[in-house]
């Protein structure tokens, strides 16, 4: 997907979440442009944003840090109720950049081997429920946009607007490809695919939170649709819901 040349804005300050604070909640698979898509919205709109799968990332590198092994699930659901993490914009690239301890870590967090990690800590039951009001937490004044695979359906099942991004595996991979050639990395397009559509199938049959579109989520196909042509389809659904 093409860049989003969208004007970046300050991010608003928290206060005490509110239920009646607007959220727009974006799901969908690893590789369909949520996180393109979600920080052009937040800073077009001047809200907050909430990157739910960098969170497992996130944890996942901490558990590293800290020596708790992934099979610790009594560990590891301590680790998630206490590690310090935020996320904010990044100027340069007009990116949301993921923070650990107040370090920026949003390359480290990025590899096919920390995506592994997430997906191994995200489908652990006790994990998830301790981060949820951590999630929740960021819901404040103006906004929220929330980017994730359960944010329709388990976060903010009260989300004014649900979006649910799809694409086909191939396609994912194929951008996967070319984000690690980017950076001077080479991969295997069928590896990948292989990748994706595991992951795929660990996210869609977990037990807890397992990833779907909420029966109330607009779905949107980005495979052959330029990361431009998706926002202004999502933000076209936002203004008639009533914001932006």
């Amino acid at each position: 997907m093409t860049s989003i040349s969208a004007p970046i804005q300050s991010v608003p300050v928290r206060s005490t979440p509110i239920r009646s604070v607007p959220v727009v909640a974006v799901d969908g698979p690893v590789g369909v442009g949520k996180g393109t898509l979600c920080a052009a919205l937040a800073r077009t709109l001047g809200w907050n944003v909430l990157d739910s799968g960098a969170i497992y990332r996130l944890l996942g590198l901490a558990a590293l840090r800290a020596g708790v092994a992934f099979d610790d699930h009594v560990g590891l659901a301590a680790l998630a109720q206490a590690f310090a993490m935020d996320f904010a914009f990044e100027p340069r690239q007009g990116l949301v950049a993921a923070l650990l301890d107040g370090q920026d870590v949003s390359a480290q967090i990025r590899t096919e081997q920390a995506g592994r990690n997430a997906s191994l800590v995200a489908s652990i039951p006790t994990v998830r429920d301790a981060l949820l009001q951590r999630q929740r937490d960021f819901r404040s004044p103006p906004g929220l946009i929330a980017d994730g695979r359960d944010m329709g359906t388990v976060v903010f099942p009260d989300a004014q607007i649900k979006i649910f991004l799809t694409a086909t595996a191939q396609e994912r991979a194929r951008r996967r490809r070319k984000q690690l050639r980017d950076k001077g990395i080479d991969a295997n397009l069928a590896a990948l695919s292989a990748e994706i559509n595991a992951r795929d199938k660990r996210d869609s049959e977990r037990a807890a939170a397992p990833l779907r579109a909420a029966p109330d989520a607009s779905e949107i196909d980005t495979s052959d649709a330029s990361a431009d042509e998706v926002f202004a389809w999502v933000f076209a659904i936002i203004h008639a819901g009533g914001f932006g």
